[in-house]
């Protein structure tokens, strides 16, 4: 059942009047908020107009064909990361992985079992609820927890936000691969924590405003410039410490190709700095090239 207080709306995106009927009644009587769809035009249109939790999208559509529709779903910040899953005949390993690779979470093949389809929506909105909260790799707060922090700054002259950006991880991961990548993510905020709760004596805001920006919430006074500095002494002397000793000594990768670099900028932020208005992505344009305090 969907819970309760906190109805998820589920997008149903299917030409076939019996699949469709049967869906939406399936799944409005599990207690879910429940949309449908027969063309990929009015799929979209209602995407963007009341946002769903969840869409289920058949791949076969009058107009446009389901692969369309999830490519431009994807291409609007509004949508880009709305849970999909392809319904669909097509039972080819080429179509299973065009629909992965346009960012569906799941693809069902027809005919399916309801139940099955029922608990795969239900495990795909629980791992979105906790994907919008947390950061997967670092455990930090993020999306909307991170905006109503910033928020807080704003409105607060006391208070200052520091912002660590990190360059150079997609040459790194390429290079050392997912779990040295993730091993970084998890030190930096590591290093956070521990620097502010030194340095502190309240246990600050960490959290992360993208995969690669950080931010923690820190006094509009020395105190708050005496944690941006030892940061950035800290994460800059930690940077040898993601490389293999070889590599790092040597420069180089072991094949000879230049090493990938990894970087930190940190920048301190006063509340006037601080955009009022806006999501998540004007904060960061708003944020990165700014002068610091």
């Amino acid at each position: 059942m969907a819970e309760e207080g906190n109805v998820r709306h589920i997008l149903i995106v299917e030409d076939d009047p019996n699949t469709s009927e049967m869906l939406s009644a399936y799944f409005s009587s599990l207690g879910y908020q429940v949309s449908h769809a027969a063309w990929g035009q009015d799929a979209l249109k209602i995407a963007t107009e009341k946002l769903p939790d969840l869409i289920v999208l058949d791949i076969h559509l009058p107009d446009i064909d389901g692969y369309e529709v999830c490519s431009r779903l994807r291409s609007q910040r509004r949508t880009e990361h709305t849970p999909i899953i392809f319904l669909t005949e097509r039972r080819e390993r080429m179509d299973r992985l065009t629909g992965l690779e346009l960012g569906a979470v799941d693809y069902i093949t027809k005919p399916f079992d309801v139940q099955e389809l029922r608990y795969r929506v239900s495990n795909i909105l629980r791992r979105n609820n906790l994907d919008i909260l947390l950061h997967p790799v670092t455990g930090l707060p993020t999306s909307v927890l991170v905006e109503e922090q910033i928020g807080r700054v704003a409105r607060d002259e006391d208070l200052s936000l520091i912002l660590i950006d990190l360059s150079g991880m997609p040459a790194f991961s390429n290079s050392y691969g997912f779990v040295t990548h993730d091993d970084v993510l998890r030190a930096v905020a590591l290093i956070m924590r521990n620097t502010a709760s030194e340095l502190l004596d309240f246990e600050p805001f960490v959290g992360q405003l993208d995969t690669y920006q950080f931010v923690l919430i820190a006094p509009a006074d020395e105190k708050g410039k005496a944690v941006r500095d030892k940061l950035d002494q800290r994460l800059n002397e930690a940077v040898s410490f993601f490389y293999p000793h070889r590599d790092w000594e040597n420069g180089m990768l072991r094949g000879g190709e230049p090493l990938p670099v990894v970087k930190f900028q940190i920048a301190l932020f006063s509340s006037d700095q601080i955009p009022r208005e806006g999501g998540l992505v004007e904060l960061r344009q708003a944020l990165v090239g700014q002068k610091q305090v």
